[in-house]
Protein backbone atom coordinates (compact mmCIF):
# COMPACT_ATOMS: atom_id res chain seq x y z
CA UNK A 1 0.00 0.00 0.00
CA UNK A 2 2.97 2.42 0.74
CA UNK A 3 4.11 1.93 -2.79
CA UNK A 4 0.73 2.45 -4.04
CA UNK A 5 0.61 5.63 -2.29
CA UNK A 6 4.06 6.92 -3.46
CA UNK A 7 3.04 6.42 -6.89
CA UNK A 8 -0.87 7.76 -6.56
CA UNK A 9 1.37 10.83 -5.07
CA UNK A 10 3.69 11.19 -7.80
CA UNK A 11 0.75 11.29 -10.86
CA UNK A 12 -0.65 13.96 -8.52
CA UNK A 13 2.64 15.42 -8.61
CA UNK A 14 2.58 15.63 -12.27
CA UNK A 15 -0.94 16.26 -13.03
CA UNK A 16 -1.83 19.07 -11.07
CA UNK A 17 0.09 21.06 -13.05
CA UNK A 18 -1.51 20.16 -16.43
CA UNK A 19 -4.87 20.22 -13.95
CA UNK A 20 -3.88 24.23 -13.41
CA UNK A 21 -2.80 24.85 -17.55
CA UNK A 22 -5.73 22.89 -19.28
CA UNK A 23 -8.00 25.10 -16.21
CA UNK A 24 -6.68 28.39 -17.87
CA UNK A 25 -6.61 27.76 -21.03
CA UNK A 26 -10.68 26.75 -20.76
CA UNK A 27 -11.00 30.08 -18.58
CA UNK A 28 -9.70 32.07 -21.71
CA UNK A 29 -11.27 30.30 -24.80
CA UNK A 30 -14.82 30.83 -23.11
CA UNK A 31 -14.10 34.48 -21.97
CA UNK A 32 -16.15 37.02 -23.75
CA UNK A 33 -14.09 39.93 -22.15
CA UNK A 34 -10.40 38.29 -23.41
CA UNK A 35 -12.35 38.46 -27.19
CA UNK A 36 -13.42 42.10 -27.00
CA UNK A 37 -10.78 43.34 -24.78
CA UNK A 38 -8.38 42.55 -27.66
CA UNK A 39 -10.92 43.55 -30.23
CA UNK A 40 -10.62 47.14 -28.81
CA UNK A 41 -7.18 46.99 -27.79
CA UNK A 42 -5.91 46.03 -31.30
CA UNK A 43 -8.45 48.20 -32.97
CA UNK A 44 -9.66 45.10 -34.83
CA UNK A 45 -12.70 46.96 -36.01
CA UNK A 46 -10.47 49.34 -38.57
CA UNK A 47 -8.45 46.55 -39.65
CA UNK A 48 -11.50 44.87 -41.11
CA UNK A 49 -12.82 47.85 -42.55
CA UNK A 50 -9.25 48.03 -44.50
CA UNK A 51 -9.93 44.83 -45.83
CA UNK A 52 -13.83 46.00 -46.70
CA UNK A 53 -15.46 44.29 -43.62
CA UNK A 54 -17.27 47.24 -41.95
CA UNK A 55 -18.95 46.03 -38.53
CA UNK A 56 -20.40 48.17 -35.19
CA UNK A 57 -18.94 47.22 -31.76
CA UNK A 58 -22.13 44.82 -31.20
CA UNK A 59 -20.84 43.01 -34.26
CA UNK A 60 -17.54 42.66 -32.40
CA UNK A 61 -19.26 41.33 -29.55
CA UNK A 62 -21.51 39.07 -31.47
CA UNK A 63 -18.17 37.42 -32.94
CA UNK A 64 -17.06 37.05 -29.82
CA UNK A 65 -19.78 34.83 -28.36
CA UNK A 66 -19.87 33.10 -31.73
CA UNK A 67 -16.40 31.84 -31.33
CA UNK A 68 -17.38 30.46 -27.79
CA UNK A 69 -20.64 28.84 -29.37
CA UNK A 70 -18.70 27.06 -31.65
CA UNK A 71 -16.24 25.97 -28.99
CA UNK A 72 -18.52 24.03 -26.78
CA UNK A 73 -20.68 22.98 -29.37
CA UNK A 74 -21.26 19.44 -31.55
CA UNK A 75 -20.65 21.84 -35.07
CA UNK A 76 -17.48 20.49 -36.88
CA UNK A 77 -16.74 23.84 -38.90
CA UNK A 78 -17.64 27.17 -37.75
CA UNK A 79 -20.21 29.46 -39.46
CA UNK A 80 -19.67 33.43 -38.43
CA UNK A 81 -21.80 35.72 -40.35
CA UNK A 82 -21.79 39.37 -40.45
CA UNK A 83 -24.21 41.68 -42.30
CA UNK A 84 -22.75 44.23 -45.21
CA UNK A 85 -25.29 46.44 -46.76
CA UNK A 86 -27.76 44.31 -45.80
CA UNK A 87 -26.22 40.99 -47.21
CA UNK A 88 -25.11 38.04 -44.62
CA UNK A 89 -21.24 37.61 -45.88
CA UNK A 90 -19.23 34.84 -44.32
CA UNK A 91 -16.24 35.65 -41.97
CA UNK A 92 -14.07 33.28 -43.01
CA UNK A 93 -12.68 31.06 -46.27
CA UNK A 94 -12.49 27.47 -46.47
CA UNK A 95 -8.67 27.04 -45.07
CA UNK A 96 -9.37 29.57 -42.17
CA UNK A 97 -12.19 27.13 -41.17
CA UNK A 98 -10.42 24.19 -41.45
CA UNK A 99 -7.93 25.54 -38.97
CA UNK A 100 -10.43 27.15 -36.35
CA UNK A 101 -11.60 22.97 -36.84
CA UNK A 102 -8.11 21.78 -35.93
CA UNK A 103 -7.81 24.46 -32.69
CA UNK A 104 -11.58 22.92 -31.85
CA UNK A 105 -9.72 19.62 -31.38
CA UNK A 106 -7.14 20.81 -29.39
CA UNK A 107 -9.61 22.69 -27.14
CA UNK A 108 -11.35 19.47 -27.27
CA UNK A 109 -8.50 17.41 -25.87
CA UNK A 110 -7.83 20.31 -23.23
CA UNK A 111 -11.73 19.49 -21.71
CA UNK A 112 -10.34 16.14 -21.73
CA UNK A 113 -7.29 16.71 -20.07
CA UNK A 114 -8.55 19.24 -17.46
CA UNK A 115 -11.62 16.56 -16.57
CA UNK A 116 -9.51 13.38 -16.33
CA UNK A 117 -6.63 15.57 -14.05
CA UNK A 118 -9.31 17.64 -11.73
CA UNK A 119 -10.97 13.92 -11.45
CA UNK A 120 -8.00 12.66 -10.43
CA UNK A 121 -6.54 15.26 -8.28
CA UNK A 122 -10.06 15.29 -6.20
CA UNK A 123 -9.88 11.63 -5.53
CA UNK A 124 -6.57 12.09 -4.56
CA UNK A 125 -7.18 14.72 -2.14
CA UNK A 126 -9.93 13.54 -0.80
CA UNK A 127 -8.72 10.07 0.30
CA UNK A 128 -5.84 11.89 1.23
CA UNK A 129 -7.95 14.43 3.27
CA UNK A 130 -10.12 11.01 4.76
CA UNK A 131 -7.74 8.37 5.36
CA UNK A 132 -5.20 8.24 8.06
CA UNK A 133 -5.85 11.99 7.80
CA UNK A 134 -2.91 13.44 9.56
CA UNK A 135 -0.47 11.64 7.91
CA UNK A 136 -1.50 11.58 4.80
CA UNK A 137 -3.06 15.35 4.99
CA UNK A 138 0.45 16.44 5.27
CA UNK A 139 2.06 14.28 2.64
CA UNK A 140 -0.87 16.01 0.35
CA UNK A 141 0.26 19.74 1.76
CA UNK A 142 4.01 18.32 0.67
CA UNK A 143 2.96 16.98 -2.71
CA UNK A 144 1.03 20.07 -3.32
CA UNK A 145 3.95 22.11 -2.74
CA UNK A 146 6.53 20.33 -4.55
CA UNK A 147 3.85 20.55 -7.61
CA UNK A 148 3.82 24.05 -7.10
CA UNK A 149 7.15 24.56 -7.68
CA UNK A 150 7.59 22.54 -10.62
CA UNK A 151 4.75 24.71 -11.94
CA UNK A 152 6.23 27.73 -11.49
CA UNK A 153 9.46 26.97 -12.84
CA UNK A 154 7.79 26.02 -16.09
CA UNK A 155 5.74 29.11 -15.68
CA UNK A 156 8.88 31.35 -15.25
CA UNK A 157 10.80 29.49 -18.09
CA UNK A 158 8.03 30.26 -20.62
CA UNK A 159 7.64 33.69 -19.06
CA UNK A 160 11.14 33.88 -19.84
CA UNK A 161 10.66 32.88 -23.40
CA UNK A 162 7.53 35.00 -24.25
CA UNK A 163 9.25 38.32 -23.12
CA UNK A 164 12.53 36.88 -25.62
CA UNK A 165 11.03 36.16 -28.19
CA UNK A 166 7.84 35.35 -28.57
CA UNK A 167 7.12 35.24 -32.53
CA UNK A 168 9.69 32.33 -32.68
CA UNK A 169 8.15 30.22 -29.75
CA UNK A 170 4.79 30.95 -31.09
CA UNK A 171 6.17 30.08 -34.39
CA UNK A 172 7.01 26.52 -32.85
CA UNK A 173 4.24 26.12 -30.96
CA UNK A 174 2.18 25.68 -34.50
CA UNK A 175 4.58 23.77 -36.29
CA UNK A 176 4.57 21.29 -33.35
CA UNK A 177 0.60 21.07 -33.09
CA UNK A 178 -0.55 21.49 -37.09
CA UNK A 179 0.28 19.11 -39.64
CA UNK A 180 -0.96 21.68 -42.09
CA UNK A 181 -0.10 25.82 -42.79
CA UNK A 182 -3.91 26.81 -42.67
CA UNK A 183 -2.86 28.58 -39.12
CA UNK A 184 -1.26 31.06 -41.26
CA UNK A 185 -3.59 31.49 -44.19
CA UNK A 186 -4.18 35.56 -44.82
CA UNK A 187 -7.69 36.39 -43.92
CA UNK A 188 -10.28 38.09 -41.28
CA UNK A 189 -8.81 35.24 -38.86
CA UNK A 190 -5.52 37.45 -38.43
CA UNK A 191 -6.71 40.45 -38.37
CA UNK A 192 -9.14 38.84 -35.46
CA UNK A 193 -6.38 37.72 -33.46
CA UNK A 194 -2.98 39.87 -34.75
CA UNK A 195 0.34 38.42 -33.04
CA UNK A 196 -0.47 41.12 -30.20
CA UNK A 197 -3.55 39.10 -28.77
CA UNK A 198 -1.79 36.32 -28.42
CA UNK A 199 1.28 38.00 -26.61
CA UNK A 200 -1.39 39.03 -24.22
CA UNK A 201 -3.10 35.89 -23.88
CA UNK A 202 0.07 34.40 -23.05
CA UNK A 203 0.78 36.78 -20.51
CA UNK A 204 -2.94 36.62 -18.95
CA UNK A 205 -2.28 32.51 -18.79
CA UNK A 206 0.74 32.76 -17.01
CA UNK A 207 -0.21 35.39 -14.28
CA UNK A 208 -3.44 33.18 -13.66
CA UNK A 209 -1.80 30.01 -13.26
CA UNK A 210 1.02 31.23 -10.98
CA UNK A 211 -1.20 33.16 -8.98
CA UNK A 212 -3.25 29.93 -8.48
CA UNK A 213 -0.08 28.21 -7.50
CA UNK A 214 1.14 30.28 -5.42
CA UNK A 215 -2.48 30.26 -3.34
CA UNK A 216 -1.94 26.47 -3.59
CA UNK A 217 1.45 26.80 -2.08
CA UNK A 218 0.79 28.78 0.54
CA UNK A 219 -2.68 27.30 1.93
CA UNK A 220 -0.06 24.16 1.87
CA UNK A 221 2.29 25.94 3.89
CA UNK A 222 0.55 27.49 6.53
CA UNK A 223 -0.89 24.15 7.19
CA UNK A 224 2.03 22.59 7.89
CA UNK A 225 3.59 25.43 9.66
CA UNK A 226 0.06 24.48 12.14
CA UNK A 227 1.44 20.58 12.17
CA UNK A 228 4.77 21.22 12.38
CA UNK A 229 7.13 18.68 12.78
CA UNK A 230 11.04 18.37 11.93
CA UNK A 231 12.04 18.95 8.06
CA UNK A 232 8.33 18.23 6.54
CA UNK A 233 9.64 18.55 3.30
CA UNK A 234 12.13 15.41 3.59
CA UNK A 235 9.67 13.07 4.91
CA UNK A 236 8.93 10.33 2.43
Amino acid sequence: MKIVMSVARFLFIICLPCLLLTAAIAGAVNSSWLYTHGFEKFNVRQSLADNGYYLTQADMSNIARGFIRYWDSNEQYISLTVQQQGVSVALFNKDEILHFRDVKNLFRFDYAVLLGTFLYCLIFGLVSIYWDKLRNRRKLAVATIWSGAITLILMLLLGIGTILNFDKLFLYFHQLVFTNNFWSVKGNMLLLFPDGFWYDTMTCLLISIAAATLILVGLSWYYLERHKEKNPLLKP
